[in-house]
């Protein structure tokens, strides 16, 4: 299997934001959101679409398909150049079929995200984040329904979407949908069906394997592109949708001082991730993009590896 992008092979000139993180401890526009209204998967028009997705990931994200997938979007041989504006004209149509809150197009999505964090006075490179922390699920270009990854939103896209979890080890309870677990075929293989399967323990979140989607494609992405994100932002493209960890506790065997420092920021990260999402509140593109194509020149500028 070819190695993995190095997130080490490259430095970052960023000052260490735990004091930024703490000022921000003030008033938000998250303040007033209604929060148990969100990650419903029961009462739910979309629960049958979203319960099959997580059926799906459950039965085919293996150890086995996590490895295949990092070799196929190895950037040995980038699948496309684009900038960051050409991307998003990709994904103008993708819908999330593993979303319960939402069935607005991404990138609307991703525009909500990013203008919360933005509204709080959050760092600018962290606005940019928030903008393009979803594009990974453009792999819906290059992958197939067999491999999970097609673009509409009522079809398989186990491999683009939907929380992730670590494959090698026991897949904890704390996963939606745990009645699935018993479908992933390394439950019942030795080796991975343990608390510390194939790792070892304060190993660091770095060091294990999550089931591949749009989080993992847009992290390998950036570095191999060698943006100018501090290590911060590189943690939350690469663990937004890590649930079990960042919202349930799970994988504290594994967990390192690295992922210590970088979960307060995960977490507050997925607030606007998660709770700037609406149906109604439709942001004007053309109107923001001249600000945010700014932060694309400076942090991810001109055309890119994908």
């Amino acid at each position: 299997m070819a190695a993995l992008v190095d997130p080490l092979s490259f430095t970052s000139n960023h000052q260490n934001f735990d004091n930024e993180l703490n000022n921000t401890e003030q008033e938000s526009t998250l303040d007033s959101v209604d929060k148990k209204s969100f990650r419903n998967y029961e009462d739910n028009k979309r629960k049958s679409i979203v319960e099959t997705h997580y059926r799906l990931m459950r039965e085919n994200q293996t150890v086995e398909f996590v490895n295949k997938m990092h070799e196929k979007y190895n950037y040995r041989e980038p699948r496309a150049y684009m900038t960051v504006r050409e991307g998003f004209e990709k994904l103008e149509s993708y819908v999330d079929s593993a979303d319960p809150d939402v069935s607005v197009p991404n990138l609307v999505h991703m525009l909500q995200t990013a203008e919360g964090i933005r509204k709080d006075g959050l760092p600018d490179w962290m606005q940019l984040i928030g903008l393009i922390h979803d594009m990974g699920k453009m792999m819906f270009l290059w992958g197939t329904a067999d491999e999970g990854q097609d673009g509409s939103g009522d079809v398989a896209q186990w491999a683009l979407g939907g929380d992730t979890w670590v494959v090698g080890c026991e897949i904890p309870d704390t996963v939606v949908f745990p009645q699935f677990n018993s479908l992933n075929k390394d439950a019942s293989d030795l080796r991975y069906n343990t608390e510390l399967g194939i790792y070892s323990e304060g190993c660091g979140l770095d060091s294990v394997k999550f089931t591949y989607g749009h989080d993992e494609y847009m992290y390998q992405m950036v570095v191999a592109n060698k943006c100018n994100f501090p290590e911060e932002g590189l943690a939350m493209l690469r663990y937004h949708s890590a649930y079990p960890w960042h919202r349930e506790g799970s994988y504290k065997q594994f967990m390192n001082e690295k992922d210590r420092r970088m979960l307060p920021w995960i977490v507050k990260f997925n607030d606007y991730d998660l709770y700037t999402k609406s149906d109604d509140n439709i942001l004007d593109v053309e109107a923001l993009w001249p600000y945010y194509q700014s932060l694309i020149d400076k942090y991810m500028p001109g055309r890119l590896m994908w």
